[in-house]
């Protein structure tokens, strides 16, 4: 019966797609120009609007680097690193990629505060689109009253506003994208950028060769080519009705599987769950008893370069709860470098998601309980 639903779901894929189209504005970060234009952006022009990593590199033209020397992060212990501040997962996809390059701590505070040792020989990324979630602006000001190195990056809003006010280096990111997870290019070449403009990275060519990945990608899973050679539309009909469960490897493949989670919630709109190797296998396989795991699927997300213990645990992890039905799949990264395994997953994740909203005639634009719940905490 699963597999004759299986079928019906790749038949069905196609025609979802072409009866109910792709102009929803979410797809703004899934077509082909998503790497080219909002990633890499046009560098060089010195304008603080440009996408992606121009925007962020903006900050090193003649006029900002006055700021530079007092932005970077001195050396020493550990909690004179570099911490953020975001309304979303951006600053993990941040910490994994440089984390083993810099010679000071990346760390991410979600919340509405920042840790004791974040002073004035920290560097903070205070990070939030729209510029007006609460949790950012709250740890903003506890970092400008702090003395802390301050960038705030927004496409606008209240946190831009306190920058100015407060005179802090603010990136400006178009605003020309209806929703957070739409902006993740942006956001992300942004803080690239910035590391670069300070002189903490070297990333320019690494930037322009995930571009050029991501482009071929994107071409490769667009909503043109069909099931039958289109992965993510291949993933999204194997998914079925069934809840996903997406399982990475510490490191890219856990930022990656966090980016899928969320998507899968806020585009396809249904429960999705992340996981990371090896810490599930120290609790979450003991919860896979026998035929617990029937209305669930498992999407592993691999990459070239993991630790070279990670399969033997996959393979004895997928056999050790196999008595709970749960099935598997396996999602391979493309590319050489950190940043194209890692945006490969990310901009896979992006499609599939879509794709699976689509197959429940699902427009994955609107989140109507995130807004109600946002205008529930309004005072």
């Amino acid at each position: 019966v699963w597999l004759m639903a299986h079928c019906w779901a790749r038949l069905r894929v196609d025609q979802c797609v072409a009866s109910r189209g792709v102009d929803s504005r979410v797809m703004v970060n899934t077509r082909s120009t998503w790497a080219s234009v909002i990633l890499r952006g046009t560098p060089g022009r010195g304008s603080s609007g440009e996408p992606g990593w121009g925007a962020g590199f903006s900050m090193g033209d003649p006029g900002a680097r006055r700021i530079i020397p007092r932005m970077r992060p001195r050396r020493g212990h550990g909690d004179k690193g570099t911490r953020g501040s975001a309304d979303n997962v951006l600053l993990s996809f941040l910490r994994v990629l440089f984390a083993g390059r810099l010679p000071v701590p990346i760390l991410v505070e979600k919340g509405y505060d920042l840790p004791a040792s974040c002073h004035d020989r920290a560097l903070v990324f205070a990070v939030s689109f729209s510029g007006n979630t609460e949790e950012t602006l709250s740890a903003y000001v506890e970092g400008v009253a702090r003395s802390c190195r301050m960038v705030a990056v927004s496409a606008g809003g209240e946190l831009a506003a306190l920058a100015a006010a407060d005179g802090v280096p603010h990136v400006r990111l178009p605003d020309d994208v209806s929703m957070p997870r739409a902006a993740l290019g942006y956001l992300a070449g942004a803080l690239i950028g910035c590391l670069e403009a300070i002189e903490m990275v070297d990333s320019s060519a690494e930037v322009d060769s995930a571009a050029r990945l991501l482009d071929e990608l994107a071409r490769s899973v667009a909503p043109g080519r069909p099931v039958e050679e289109n992965e993510a539309k291949l993933i999204a009909s194997w998914l079925g009705a069934r809840t996903p469960l997406v399982w990475g490897s510490v490191g890219l493949a856990e930022a990656a599987a966090l980016r899928w989670k969320c998507q899968l919630n806020e585009n396809a709109k249904r429960p999705a769950f992340h996981a990371v190797l090896p810490e599930l296998d120290h609790n979450d396989v003991e919860g896979w008893s026998t035929r617990s795991g029937e209305a669930f699927a498992a999407l592993v997300l691999r990459h070239a370069g993991e630790d070279p213990r990670i399969q033997a645990r996959v393979d004895a992890t997928l056999s050790a709860v196999a008595p709970s039905g749960l099935e598997a799949m396996q999602v391979r990264a493309r590319g050489a470098s950190p940043a194209e395994r890692l945006f490969s997953l990310i901009m896979m994740g992006d499609f599939t998601s879509v794709y699976a909203a689509l197959l429940r005639g699902i427009d994955p634009t609107p989140v109507p309980i995130l807004t109600g719940l946002k205008a529930r905490l309004r005072p």
